[in-house]
């Protein structure tokens, strides 16, 4: 395995991610930010949190399939939302929890960052996530 996950001991807890990510492998993949889209770039999930993150997750996994890799490879993800606020947390989470077992996405994350904006793409975009990932 070329990703161990570990949250030190005295790092704060709970959170639903690792907080350490090391890897052993040669080759970097980095998916670029994904969105609410289908493959012919239809919106997806219009104004619904939960249902936008599912889809960026699930081009995110296209995107490291695309390169051999899987959610168990990646390193880091790092996720963008607009007006953020903490009322949108379980929304934010639901969507999570209802990609990982289809996506296979490690629980907890690996390590993981949210990062409140005003702005994505076009208006409806709610969420865009980017993921990093090592390979062997």
């Amino acid at each position: 395995m070329t990703v161990q996950l570990l949250s030190p001991e005295g790092m704060f807890q709970p959170v639903p991610y690792h907080h350490v990510s090391i890897s052993t492998g040669t080759r970097h993949v980095h998916v670029a930010g994904q969105i609410a889209r289908d493959g012919e770039g239809n919106r997806i999930a219009l104004g619904d949190l939960a249902g936008q993150v599912v889809q960026s997750l699930r081009n995110t996994a296209r995107g490291l399939a695309g390169a051999g890799a899987t959610f168990s490879d990646v390193v880091r993800l790092r996720f963008f939302a607009t007006d953020w606020s903490p009322e949108k947390y379980d929304a934010f989470i639901a969507g999570i929890e209802r990609a990982t077992e289809e996506l296979g996405i490690p629980r907890p994350l690996p390590p993981a960052s949210l990062i409140g904006v005003d702005y994505l793409f076009e208006p409806d975009v709610l969420v865009e996530v980017e993921a990093f990932a090592v390979l062997d």
